[in-house]
């Protein structure tokens, strides 16, 4: 820009004028600079201007570069830099596109500068809004190129502040590396925004000395500038407010900070190659020390209070992860309890478990402040726990020892692939920091690269032998990966001794976490002694498939109990499937659904998506060519296999860990009553939408072209036959039927149907839709003819006959409630039902549920004349029904006095008995574990204590299912019964904690994991005591008031943090207090409580508690007069119990919404409501601080809870507070400034984002 124009617009070339006379006079009269200082001010008072004055500035660095360059005008634009009629900032923003690209030509104009740098960069700024404000900073923007350069579309006063100071240090940085020699790479340099206005001299110092005495004197001067200029910088650096500043755009502009980043790594691997830079490697090293300092600053809480003492951010002494023993293993609990929950089958996850388990170990990652080596090792323990506790499963109709399996090979692998991979994606910069020379082991720990932490962590777990031995039934697949190891090792073909780290080592590098180095690890391989059977080399099944073998009947059972071992194979079956004959896609189908699905850990993901791909096969190029029909009547044969294949109950669970259940609906699979076919196809094309826009899904990343092509939605009103029927059966179920028209088609139907069923029954006479109708309601009209052929049935289509079952249920109820028909008449008819339609099943169990939870239907007697007696074995069933309860530690009442009649609701007692008459067959597993859980949502939506009744009676039919039945049957009293939930749910804190808190004593063996969840649930047949968390996990989703639950937790967790505060505040003299808790064990005792309580929370409500936990519970908590208040809190027990109300509120959010940002899938579900429900908290505790509200607990607990609250939610989960509102966070930050918490607040304005900048910088400067 030209003087004249700057001048112009500073004000006018009179200001200028007037401003060089009094320069001028001032030399004339050899006034010192100060006097200069005091006439060229009161020139700028005279023109009505205020200071410090933006136009000054202009005039006195417009004429120093290059018009007036003389000594006096340097030593002028000093004093008027210290004495603030010009803005420091601004005139060392005018003079940097000036100066630095003259810096060789006018090294003395260069040295000067730097000097002004060093002193002013950093110097107080106080000025006032106004237009004098906003003049300097549009005039700094412009000199910098800050907009340009950075980014920012609307300059305000702290981003300039910030923007410049980060501008000036990387022009440096770059100019003493130009002038070292060394070619610059970065994308963005000093010279792409700063013009150079030419060569123009500035003879200062050396006029009358002769030009060689000049030339060496100004080469002396460029050499130093190179070494000063760093020293600038590391001064700068080195200021508390720059590291503040830098931090600040690391925090809300990291890929501008990567810049400088980039530079410091430049510098330090080519500073050898330059002798300037190596002389100032010291300089060098304590300039990047001073950026690493600025990115890892950590808040530090007043440590003169009790408070301050407590909580330390640092990961030293911050939580107890980093002790030993239960208290270690107590860090991670949330991952066996996700774990545990997840293998109850009845329970539906709107994503899969391998999203939810990658953000949960980010979170409890973070949370421990841990290392990836703990995490991922906590990660595998937690998981080779999971298989221990189930080793040999209780006999019965749901197995679960698959589904643990798939957790533990399929699953967890799988949530760690993203993690690993998001490293790779990462800034790299920014996530590896700046260099390790100065950092402590614990930092170097925390920045080792994730692939290494899961690598020592896979090597550390050879040390769980227990852990490691594997169940009998998965010991041959064990010594099999071994045998492979040594193979590759060595060419042995012996067998190995293998355990489940072969198996997991076998995941990971099908998954290519690691590669086979692993192979080679010390004591990996253990060759066991030769056998016959070891030297026997048996050839694979499936490599007789690749070779072109038929798939014959001997070939196709073969292979549908030996697992697949490559996605070759898997695509050669998938092609079959598509287009063999119809015994071929009906043998491939097969195939798909046996071992390779269940088994097949290593590819487990690929059979899964190849499964569901197959239940929808794309329309045909050309449809004419198949034909007028459906393209999917050619493919019945493979879609009849895969339904009846996918449907028993260890394959259902496995597509729900997967988050695949829902592209099932309609399959047929169990039946769970709070899921209905709109919510499971919403569920279904919510998905397909987010992973065809955005293509992140977890399995998406497979490297298939089936994968790749975008799913298309499917809607109920594609198909008019099944929403008509959906519809109709909805309407069945939400009201009571109104009896049988015969001009009602339906009604026509239903009474075909009756007659069908009647063939069957003993009782003649006509059976009455509507007891109280008139001859013109009857269903058959006139009494069945008996000659009639028994083999005749109904030839309508299955959706007419579906949409007529609940009337012919609702006519057959009614007449055995009036004594019309017979209990076994009843049986028999809904039993014939079943055969003629298997898919009525449906209809029935929903149909019955829905009467039982109406409640209209009189009990009747189970006599064993009307209905079967379980009579014989209820009482031990009741009995051996609260044994397991106590042992728990739940003591509920008798459900059945002595001397009465064992009695159910109608439709209760016809649906047992329905039961009861499917035989055990394989070919029925999938109808059994329909009926299973079908009984228990009945008897779960019912107040009839039914499940004892049930249980006995099924004891009775099937004796070696005895436990099982026995133990699920032990769930039913906390259905309604809030005082068992609350016995429950202390019963878990118990456990967990042990006996430590109300006995005195602080070690116990029986506490932590094992005592929550136990060791092995079913190790030779059922074994007390039962552990109180795996009855929580299997009841808490069928608790009735979950406001309830959150009570009860909340209590408890208040209640142990003030036993642990009386204790440790315990008073007596020093001597006696050698056996008292301390305060860092008290800390680390409260930390396990908020752990259980929040997980706990979770698990019973999911993202829905929580919201209520942060919108009412918690607030309505803190407003509390405090009449429940315990006797003998005291101070520390005060403060406890506000942070670990903090702790908890933080965890369980953290637990439900991730810590940061999440895949599309997990934010639609869970993360989408995390800004609003954080807002209307952090807006609760804003006008708490403002003195709007007032609570009612103790001020200090207010104090704790407010300060612990703010401190894990910076330390922890940054990336929330930008979701906060501006004003909100200034409140809060006020507020803490008024507590002496400076840093504090300082921490919470510096994570808001970039529009808190602003107000941070005004509040620093």
């Amino acid at each position: 820009m030209a003087v004249a124009e700057e001048a112009a617009e500073g004000g006018g070339g009179d200001l200028e004028r007037r401003v060089m006379e009094a320069v001028k006079a001032s030399e004339e009269r050899g006034d010192p600079p100060l006097a200069r200082a005091v006439e060229v001010g009161r020139c700028v008072q005279e023109k009505g201007l205020g200071f410090p004055s933006p136009e000054l500035g202009h005039v006195l660095v417009s004429n120093l570069c290059f018009s007036h360059n003389m000594p006096s005008l340097w030593k002028l634009l000093d004093q008027a830099m210290a004495s603030r009629l010009i803005a420091p900032l601004h005139a060392l923003a005018l003079l940097t596109p000036r100066v630095i690209p003259n810096r060789r030509a006018e090294p003395e104009a260069y040295r000067l500068y730097l000097e002004l740098l060093s002193r002013y960069a950093l110097s107080p700024l106080s000025i006032e809004v106004g237009s004098c404000r906003d003049k300097i900073i549009k005039s700094v923007d412009d000199a910098l190129q800050l907009s340009h350069a950075y980014g920012v579309h609307q300059m305000d006063f702290g981003h300039m502040v910030v923007l410049s100071i980060l501008s000036v240090i990387t022009s440096l940085i770059d100019c003493t590396l130009e002038d070292c020699g060394l070619q610059l790479t970065f994308r963005y340099k000093h010279g792409d925004f700063y013009a150079d206005e030419g060569h123009q001299v500035m003879d200062i110092d050396v006029r009358g000395s002769s030009d060689e005495k000049r030339n060496k004197h100004r080469e002396q001067l460029r050499r130093t500038n190179v070494l000063l200029a760093i020293e600038v910088v590391e001064k700068i650096t080195s200021n508390k407010r720059a590291k503040l500043f830098l931090r600040l755009i690391y925090l809300n502009m990291p890929e501008k900070f990567n810049g400088l980043l980039e530079r410091l790594q430049f510098i330090e691997s080519h500073k050898s190659a330059s002798q300037a830079l190596l002389s100032a490697n010291h300089i060098l090293d304590s300039l990047s020390a001073n950026v690493q300092k600025a990115m890892d600053w950590e808040y530090q809480l007043n440590k003169h209070q009790l408070l301050g003492v407590m909580v330390d951010a640092g990961p030293s002494s911050y939580l107890s992860c980093n002790s030993s023993g239960a208290s270690r293993a107590a860090c991670w609990i949330s991952f066996d309890m996700f774990m545990e929950n997840a293998m109850d089958g009845r329970q539906l996850h709107t994503v899969s478990a391998i999203e939810i388990l990658t953000e949960l170990t980010k979170s409890l990652k973070v949370i421990n402040q841990a290392s990836w080596q703990e995490t991922f090792q906590a990660l595998w323990i937690s998981s080779l726990r999971l298989i221990q506790r189930d080793r040999e499963p209780l006999e019965g109709p749901i197995p679960h020892l698959d589904a643990r399996l798939c957790m533990l090979l399929s699953i967890v692998p799988l949530s760690i692939v993203p993690l690993v991979k998001e490293e790779y994606e990462m800034p790299s910069l920014i996530s590896k920091g700046i260099t390790r020379s100065y950092g402590n082991g614990a930092e170097e720990n925390n920045l080792a690269s994730r692939k290494h932490g899961l690598v020592s962590s896979l090597q550390v777990l050879g040390l769980f032998s227990g852990l490691l031995l594997p169940p009998p039934s998965v010991v041959n697949a064990a010594n099999s990966a071994a045998s492979k190891a040594a193979a590759f090792v060595s060419n042995l073909k012996t067998g190995c001794v293998g355990n489940m780290l072969h198996l997991i080592v076998e995941a990971c590098i099908a998954r290519n976490l690691i590669d086979t180095s692993a192979y080679f690890w010390p004591g990996y391989v253990v060759p066991s002694a030769p056998s016959k059977d070891s030297l026997l080399v048996q050839e694979s099944p499936w490599t007789t498939f690749m070779e072109g073998a038929p798939l014959n009947g001997s070939l196709k059972n073969a292979l549908m109990v030996t697992p697949a071992t490559s996605v070759v194979e898997l695509e050669k079956l998938y092609n079959i499937a598509l287009n063999g004959s119809e015994e071929e896609k009906s043998a491939a189908a097969k195939i798909l659904c046996g071992a390779s699905l269940v088994r097949g850990w290593n590819i487990q993901e690929h059979v899964v998506h190849i499964v569901i791909k197959l239940l929808s096969p794309s329309v045909p190029p050309n449809p004419s060519v198949s034909g007028s029909g459906s393209h999917l009547i050619g493919h019945m044969p493979m879609l009849s296999a895969i339904l009846f294949g996918v449907s028993c109950g260890d394959i259902v669970h496995i597509l729900s860990l997967f988050g695949m259940e829902h592209c099932m609906a309609g399959r047929g699979g169990p039946v769970r009553s709070e899921l209905t076919l709109d919510c499971l196809l919403l569920m279904r094309n919510s998905r397909i939408a987010l992973q065809n826009s955005s293509a992140v899904g977890r399995m998406d990343g497979i490297t298939d072209p089936r994968h790749s092509t975008p799913s298309q939605p499917v809607y109920i009103d594609s198909f008019p036959k099944l929403r008509a029927w959906y519809f109709q059966n909805q309407a069945c179920i939400a009201s009571t039927l109104s009896g049988l028209c015969n001009k009602n088609p339906v009604h026509q139907v239903a009474n075909k149907i009756l007659k069908m069923i009647y063939r069957k029954m003993t009782k003649a006479g006509t059976v009455s839709g509507n007891p109280s109708s008139t001859s013109s309601n009857t269903i058959s009209g006139s009494p069945v003819n008996t000659t009639e052929d028994a083999h005749q049935r109904p030839t309508f289509p299955a959706w007419e006959f579906l949409e007529a079952v609940p009337f012919v249920l609702e006519a057959v109820l009614t007449a055995c409630a009036h004594g019309r028909l017979s209990s076994r008449d009843l049986t028999t008819g809904l039993r014939d039902l079943v055969d003629f339609l298997p898919a009525s099943l449906a209809t029935i169990i929903s149909y019955f549920s829905a009467e039982i939870t109406r409640g209209i239907w009189k009990p009747v007697q189970m006599n064993g004349t009307d209905w079967p007696s379980p009579a014989g074995n209820l009482l031990s069933v009741e009995s051996e029904i609260k044994e397991i309860l106590a042992s728990a530690g739940i003591h509920i009442a008798s459900c059945y006095p002595r001397g009465m009649p064992p009695m159910l609701p109608l439709p209760m007692a016809a649906l047992v008995s329905l039961t009861i008459t499917f035989k055990l067959d394989k070919s029925l597993e999938y109808t059994h574990s329909i009926l299973g859980q079908a009984l228990e949502n009945c008897a779960t939506g019912s107040s009839w204590p039914s499940m004892p009744i049930i249980g006995a009676l099924w004891t009775q039919k099937v004796r070696r299912w005895h436990d099982f039945i026995v133990l699920s049957c032990s769930r039913s009293p906390f259905t309604r019964d809030k005082d068992a939930v609350a016995q429950l749910i202390r019963s878990c804190f118990s456990s967990f904690l042990g006996p430590s808190i109300t006995e005195g004593s602080h070690f116990s063996a029986n506490r932590g994991i094992h005592g929550l969840l136990g060791q092995a649930m079913a190790d030779q047949g059922l074994r007390l005591p039962i552990a109180p968390g795996f009855l929580y996990l299997r009841t808490c989703r069928t608790f009735h008031d979950t406001n309830f639950v959150t009570e009860v937790i909340l209590k408890l967790v208040l209640e142990l943090a003030n036993k642990l505060g009386n204790e440790w505040a315990c008073s007596g003299p020093a001597r006696l207090r050698s056996g008292r808790l301390s305060l860092a064990a008290a800390v680390s005792r409260v930390q396990e409580v908020a752990m259980l309580g929040a997980t706990l929370l979770c698990i019973a409500g999911g993202v829905l508690l929580v919201q209520v936990l942060y919108e009412e519970s918690l607030p309505t908590l803190l407003l509390s007069a405090g009449e429940e208040k315990l006797v003998g809190a005291g101070p520390a027990s005060n403060i406890l119990e506000g942070y670990v109300m903090a702790y908890m509120l933080i965890l369980s959010g953290a637990f439900v919404w991730g810590i940061g940002n999440t895949s599309p899938a997990y934010t639609s579900v869970y993360s989408s409501r995390r800004a609003r429900v954080i807002g209307i908290h952090m807006d609760f505790v804003a006008a708490v601080m403002e003195g709007n509200i007032s609570v009612g607990c103790d001020p200090a607990t207010w104090k704790a809870y407010v300060s612990c609250f703010v401190g894990l939610l910076v330390s922890f989960v940054p990336t929330w507070v930008p979701e906060v509102k501006q004003g909100t966070l200034h409140k809060l930050a006020s507020g803490l400034r008024g507590w002496h918490e400076y840093d504090l607040a300082l921490s919470l304005l510096e994570r808001g984002g970039p529009a808190a900048m602003d107000a941070l910088v005004e509040s620093v400067l």
